[in-house]
């Protein structure tokens, strides 16, 4: 390495001796999501960096900035832009704010390092002390990158331990309960009289169908919608038929039990359903009964509209 990237990651002493004059420099931040506190926003990380460059009469050639992107991994556009500049020999150092900004991952931190090292490019943290030009540094390098990887098992260990404990009570872990139910204000799930029957409906008009295609046409037919305003389709009447808790039986991380208020229709209706909803699995495929008419005519449809539709484009 030249002596001038050598002398990229001693601030001080490269501000004194004038060696860094020159050099271009590249600033990267990064958030995990929107609202990230003070301190740790795009703009302050980048402000933190531009003053470094001054002090150290850096060439600033190139500002790169993820909004809400996570730093597990490399998959993030403006440190995919950075790492394509960077093999071209556009810049001489990368300078970030803090490690974690640049990768939470030390699987990804040493290979990346390892990459810079080889493009000749520098590696510059404003609030850490961290040195790639040498064996102790790239030890310190290292160190810093597995408190990083710490830090984030930690964050996961403790959401995981959270979800635990709202599973315990029968609390739904997110904010978007299945059809049948309403989530209240203490976490716990509530049926909704109007979705209930609905789900009723379908679990026993595929009892009389056997056909999930036919019951998601019947409930487009009906103008019904998915909770989240969509037409229905096969898989959506799927994830229905199989979701356990209709039945009562709450399976949420590895809390499985049976909470009777959360019940909705019958155990021996859903292991009908189940058992309808297998009878091919062990049997000869041409057993299968053929399409019901109404269902070919449709599926005849849109293949016709598809096609005319493509003919009006051409």
């Amino acid at each position: 390495m030249s002596e001038k990237h050598e002398a990229l990651l001693n601030p001080q002493q490269a501000l004194l001796s004038g060696e860094t004059k020159g050099t271009q420099a590249a600033i990267y931040a990064r958030t995990s999501s929107t609202s990230q506190r003070f301190g740790y926003s795009l703009d302050e990380q980048v402000r933190q960096c531009v003053s470094r460059c001054r002090m150290l009469e850096w060439d600033i050639v190139y500002v790169f900035r993820d909004e809400a992107k996570s730093g597990k991994d490399t998959d993030r556009p403006m440190f995919q832009q950075m790492l394509t500049q960077a093999e071209k020999g556009a810049f001489d150092v990368v300078v970030f704010w803090k490690l974690d900004r640049f990768s939470r991952s030390i699987m990804h931190a040493v290979q990346l390092e390892k990459k810079f090292r080889d493009w000749n490019v520098a590696l510059h943290s404003v609030t850490e002390q961290i040195d790639t030009t040498t064996a102790a540094g790239r030890f310190n390098f290292r160190n810093i990158a597995n408190a990083a990887e710490f830090e984030r098992e930690l964050i996961k260990q403790r959401t995981k331990m959270g979800h635990t404990a709202l599973a315990m009570e029968h609390k739904w872990p997110n904010s978007t309960p299945p059809l049948g139910y309403e989530k209240a204000s203490n976490g716990r799930l509530s049926v909704v009289g109007g979705e209930s029957a609905l789900v009723r409906w379908i679990f026993e008009t595929y009892l009389e169908e056997c056909s999930m295609p036919v019951v998601a046409q019947l409930l487009n037919q009906r103008g019904q919608t998915t909770k989240d305003g969509n037409s229905w389709k096969s898989n959506t009447v799927g994830t229905i038929l199989r979701n356990k808790l209709y039945a009562g039986t709450y399976n949420v991380g590895k809390v499985r039990e049976e909470v009777p208020e959360y019940q909705i229709l019958s155990q021996e209706k859903f292991n009908a359903v189940t058992s309808t909803r297998r009878r091919f699995q062990t049997t000869n495929p041409s057993e299968r009964p053929s399409m019901s008419r109404p269902r070919k005519r449709s599926r005849i449809q849109n293949v016709l509209n598809r096609y005319f539709d493509f003919q009006d484009r051409q």
